[in-house]
């Protein structure tokens, strides 16, 4: 089987990508990154899901038409932004009301693309290939980017979205598909090889590896305190690699401080599974005519069930709107 190997900052090994098993969601203390060990807790400064939490009111999808990517918003209508070309490689995310596309070309250069054009903010992130993908916070308000260098672990640089007020955020081994936790402290990202998935602590610019995780091909979704990661874990006999976005995963849901592995109480094939900023979990479920958005709460209770547009049925799932 072959990984992705990160090494001096650039991706030396490549094949394709699987699948893996199911998991929950997030209300309890949260881990830092302390060095390669343990991690040790962190405040929770995301609010909790109730029964009285505003019900979901819509999605933020992608789909891949030739070389080019399409990111559509669905919120009593539709409304999409369209990018790509020979520039593209798939080192890209869309912020989280869809209205916008982070993405690094091949000269090093961060951009940001919207209705109104496309404005480069940065001109030293890493170019390297699919996974290694920018981050939008929550708020939409920053990004996270590897920045290009030699070293074996990874310089994270976190901006604002208009290309100001850079922070070297730490290093890190784990940069493939790098995702937030909505208090915007820290970041997770699995490594491209059997290294697993590590979380950086952003205030304290210490990374640590998440337990449990052998083997993982995608990072999906981080809970709100950083306690528990979404992923697309794969077997020891798996075809290993990695691409750019996957349209669909089977996700496994870990606790990354003790490597306890939680099931969801969801039937139905999975199709992902993403948190909400306030700690509710929106699992994807396979339908024949259009897929369903069940809606749990920290405890595991569905609080709700949503029906997608059947437009949906074929597209990724990127973010889900409250």
């Amino acid at each position: 089987m072959k990984h992705w190997t990160m090494v001096a900052g650039a991706a030396l090994a490549v094949s394709t990508a699987t699948v893996a098993a199911p998991a929950l969601a997030s209300s309890q203390t949260a881990p830092t990154a302390s060095s390669q060990t343990a991690l040790p807790a962190l405040s929770r400064t995301a609010p909790l899901a109730s029964s009285r939490t505003a019900p979901v009111a819509g999605a933020v999808y992608l789909g891949y038409r030739g070389s080019k990517v399409e990111v559509l918003t669905h919120r009593r209508g539709w409304s999409s932004l369209a990018m790509g070309g020979g520039a593209l490689t798939g080192q890209f995310s869309a912020s989280p009301d869809g209205k916008r596309i982070a993405w690094i070309d091949d000269k090093n250069r961060l951009h940001v693309k919207s209705a109104g054009g496309d404005r480069v903010i940065a001109k030293d992130a890493l170019y390297v290939g699919p996974c290694v993908t920018p981050a939008w916070t929550a708020d939409g308000k920053r990004i996270a980017y590897p920045k290009k260098g030699t070293a074996t672990a990874t310089t994270v640089i976190v901006v604002g979205a208009d290309g100001r007020n850079a922070v070297d955020s730490g290093k890190t081994i784990g940069v493939c598909h790098l995702t937030w936790s909505a208090n915007g402290r820290t970041l997770a990202g699995y490594a491209g090889d059997t290294r697993g998935v590590y979380l950086l602590d952003t205030r304290l610019r210490t990374s640590a590896k998440a337990r449990g995780i052998k083997l993982a091909n995608h990072v999906e979704s981080l809970s709100p305190n950083g306690s528990r990661v979404v992923v697309n874990a794969i077997g020891a006999n798996a075809e290993g690699g990695d691409g750019s976005w996957p349209l669909f995963t089977n996700p496994s849901i870990y606790e990354t401080s003790t490597g306890r592995k939680i099931p969801i109480p969801v039937k139905g094939r999975l199709l992902g599974a993403r948190y909400l900023n306030d700690g509710r979990l929106a699992v994807r479920v396979k339908g024949a005519a259009a897929n369903t958005l069940v809606i749990l709460n920290a405890s595991g209770k569905e609080l709700q069930r949503v029906t997608e547009p059947a437009r949906a049925k074929n597209l990724g799932l990127l973010n889900v709107l409250g």
